[in-house]
């Protein structure tokens, strides 16, 4: 057919019909008008695409392969990935303990202080907000968070809250040089402040500067009014140095912080503070004291100490004299022994 006016018009005309037809056919569904037209085609031309397809087989066989072994790769593929996530969800159990173990620690301590906390997760360290010893948690303002509420985990005090997005919060760390928060000595009740000084011990400047104080002293959490920013009770750390007084209206301590601030996962918000001061309830045990071993050296007077040294020489030597003798006996006995078996014929 020669390309006329005449051609491309009943070319755009067939278009059309076809695609009038489909339309018809989609919207007809089971009943579709062309139904019958299709059953008759069907018919007709049936046996033709079937020796068609006889005659193709080996070409289409192939092509089936290699269709084939592309989805034989994308499965290979795919359990290659399966096996690699079950390989990181078994490595993963230990880090599955740990966590149960931080949060069965917090829990108890909340339980001990009475707090009413929110769990969370820790999901970045150091936000974007400076080079200030913060954390970010994946709670916020949807799940009750507000700012200045205390945050802590199974160990003790590890900060504040100070921004509260939707659904995450930044959490300024116990360590950093701008957190200051009030503590309590325990015991003598001695009141301070502890500020943050990155990776060093906290500084603590007790109120009483002749306040009594050594080396292994614990503190916790003063408390705030209304329990913000700081619910009382809360372990911040023993005492590991103490300035000597001077004679100063303060005293200076540096404690070591329950809480490792390099190592947070598993925190709670509290969300509602304890109807009363917990005081010290919330501190963990003391260690018992390991008694130290008694060694008891028994000394066994010698032969000079009975002032018989000379003596015992002397018997020495005359058990050394006695024993030659014998040998001495016993040779000539031998020699005796001897001539009288030359005697004999």
């Amino acid at each position: 057919m020669r390309d006329t006016k005449e051609s491309r018009l009943l070319l755009v005309l067939l278009i059309a019909i076809a695609f009038a037809l489909i339309t018809v056919d989609i919207r007809g569904g089971r009943n579709s008008p062309v139904d019958g037209a299709r059953q008759a085609a069907a018919a007709v031309f049936g046996p033709v695409e079937d020796g068609l397809s006889s005659a193709v087989d080996p070409v289409g066989n192939a092509i089936s392969a290699v269709r084939d072994s592309g989805n034989r790769h994308s499965r290979l593929a795919e359990l290659e990935k399966e096996n690699a996530a079950l390989k990181t969800k078994l490595g993963s159990d230990d880090r599955t303990r740990s966590r149960l173990g931080q949060l069965d620690r917090m829990l108890k301590l909340a339980g001990e202080g009475q707090y009413g906390i929110k769990g969370a997760q820790v999901i970045a360290i150091g936000s974007a907000q400076g080079f200030s010893w913060t954390i970010t948690i994946d709670v916020g303002a949807n799940d009750g968070i507000k700012r200045d509420m205390t945050v802590l985990n199974g160990d003790g005090l590890v900060g504040r809250v100070t921004t509260v997005g939707p659904d995450t919060s930044t959490v300024l760390l116990a360590n950093d040089p701008d957190f200051t928060v009030g503590t309590r000595l325990e015991g003598s009740d001695e009141l301070g402040f502890a500020s943050g000084q990155g990776d060093r011990p906290l500084r603590v400047e007790l109120l009483n500067g002749k306040a009594e104080v050594k080396k292994g002293d614990r503190l916790v959490t003063f408390g705030s009014e209304s329990d913000k920013p700081f619910v009382p009770g809360v372990p911040v750390g023993v005492v590991s140095r103490v300035d000597p007084s001077g004679g100063g209206l303060t005293r200076t301590l540096y404690v070591t912080p329950y809480v490792g601030f390099t190592k947070l996962d598993v925190v709670g918000v509290v969300v509602q503070g304890p109807k009363k001061d917990p005081r010290d309830e919330v501190l963990p045990a003391k260690p018992k004291p390991v008694p130290t071993p008694t060694v008891t050296v028994t000394v066994t007077p010698s032969a000079d100490a009975n002032g018989n040294g000379n003596g015992g020489n002397s018997g020495s030597e005359d058990r050394s004299r006695n024993d030659s003798s014998q040998n001495s006996s016993q040779n000539d006995s031998s020699q005796n022994d001897s001539s009288q078996n030359d005697q004999q014929p």
